[in-house]
């Protein structure tokens, strides 16, 4: 139902804003607010568990580091070869850190 100009007027003069605000950041604080879960693009999780830059992680690859993003951001998906390396690194992170340092 849309309400008319008036009656916002209305609903709104009870409102003390700074306070609903301030209710809502002791509620965050507290930690009874919603929880929100956040899950991340398989090519994120598996950098992030190796510790590598995305300098260092799209070098490994052998791709382009705007690639390594696109896959990050859920924009593409690797596939092929990059599939499996990426495969491979979410089993055994310590691979890849090895294998930067030579």
């Amino acid at each position: 139902m849309v309400k008319s100009d008036k009656e916002l007027e209305e609903m709104e003069k009870g409102r003390d804003i700074w306070q609903e605000v301030l209710d809502g950041v002791r509620e965050i604080q507290s930690g009874k607010g919603k929880k929100v879960s956040v899950s991340l693009p398989p090519a994120a999780r598996v950098r992030q568990a190796t510790g590598l830059s995305q300098v260092e992680f799209a070098e490994i690859l052998g791709v382009s580091v705007r690639t390594l993003q696109d896959w990050e951001q859920g924009r593409r998906k690797p596939s092929g070869a990059a599939a499996t390396l990426l495969k491979i690194a979410e089993k055994n992170p310590a691979l890849l850190r090895e294998a930067i340092a030579g």
